[in-house]
């Protein structure tokens, strides 16, 4: 059975989706193409990007979706032009609705194009619809691109949860043995701060909560990402091997809060809601209505090393 997805206002999500079959369709090219769509949808939404990470199969994005907020006609077709071309007749049309329409054609603009803001599912959705229609356009492709729907954790909106979820999508070209240093992979978060790019270091700023000083936040950040004994010694030598965290893990062992970043942990991929446990109390009483599970799932500890206060919501299958 399909499960509701859980939200809050003012949340924070992390998002996950999967080319279908797990194709590895996303070259040089598709990443920058899906990169500047998915900063453009995100204006548009008036969803913030605190960090991402394009795969070659895959993607994650950290967001925060503010709660509604009233915009202005002018504010609204401001909006429609970072997503828009100038010639695109849909533009057109709403330029004249906000010039020309009576009251009642503004008003039902107005509510179609709320529709599409402030909320992580219409995000995605017009994330994944934007990038899979431009991509079967330019390869001559027909049929659907990404596989099924896309996952979300609720993290927490504060500094210890949001910057651990932050290093873990990070460090996703470091687990795929790509790069040994986050910052030479140029389609992520990290990578494009690294590379001098304001929107995300801005991103990164608040996520590590240092809003007014990037060399503060990227020492905070950078520790958590090479903490002692993290990062590998010698060329070509594996960070922390799959097999080996996964023992330590299933064996509730302990690493370092830097290893654990750099282990496939299920807990930011497929648990539903991350972070203290009075948040997680208060995020499972907002959704209790729209569950379709009677049953009461408590927060629970996090294994493998010293999370914090973090805890999990619904815990993965093993």
């Amino acid at each position: 059975m399909r499960t509701n997805r859980i939200k809050v206002l003012g949340g924070v999500y992390h998002c996950m989706s999967r080319v279908v079959a797990g194709e590895y369709l996303l070259g040089k090219r598709e990443k920058e193409v899906f990169c500047k769509q998915l900063f453009q949808v995100a204006d548009f939404c008036g969803v913030e990007v605190l960090t991402y990470c394009i795969m070659s199969n895959h993607f994650h994005v950290l967001v925060r979706v503010p709660e509604r907020v009233e915009l202005s006609d002018g504010e609204l077709l401001e909006r429609a032009q970072r997503l828009y071309w100038n010639e695109d007749k849909y533009l057109g049309f709403i330029k004249n609705v906000f010039n020309n329409g009576d009251v009642d054609q503004v008003q039902r603009l107005r509510e179609r194009l709320y529709s599409r803001m402030f909320d992580v599912s219409s995000f995605m959705k017009e994330v994944k619809q934007r990038f899979s229609i431009w991509y079967n356009k330019n390869h001559g492709r027909y049929g659907v691109f990404w596989a099924d729907r896309f996952k979300s954790v609720l993290v927490e909106g504060k500094r210890h949860a949001v910057e651990m979820v932050a290093a873990y999508i990070d460090l996703n070209p470091v687990r795929a043995g790509l790069v040994k240093d986050p910052k030479d992979y140029r389609y992520s978060g990290y990578g494009e701060a690294m590379g001098g790019v304001n929107r995300s270091r801005r991103g990164i700023m608040k996520a590590v909560y240092e809003k007014n000083d990037w060399k503060k936040a990227l020492e905070a950040y950078r520790e958590l990402l090479f903490g002692k004994g993290a990062v590998a010694q010698k060329i070509g030598q594996r960070t922390v091997d799959d097999n080996v965290s996964k023992a330590v893990l299933d064996k509730q062992g302990k690493l370092s809060t830097p290893e654990l970043l750099r282990c496939r942990v299920k807990y930011f991929t497929e648990g539903a809601i991350i972070g203290s446990k009075v948040f997680i109390q208060n995020c499972y009483e907002q959704n209790l209505e729209k569950s379709n599970s009677k049953r009461f799932f408590s927060p629970k500890e996090m294994h493998g090393g010293d999370w914090g206060i973090l805890k999990v919501f619904r815990m993965p299958r093993s």
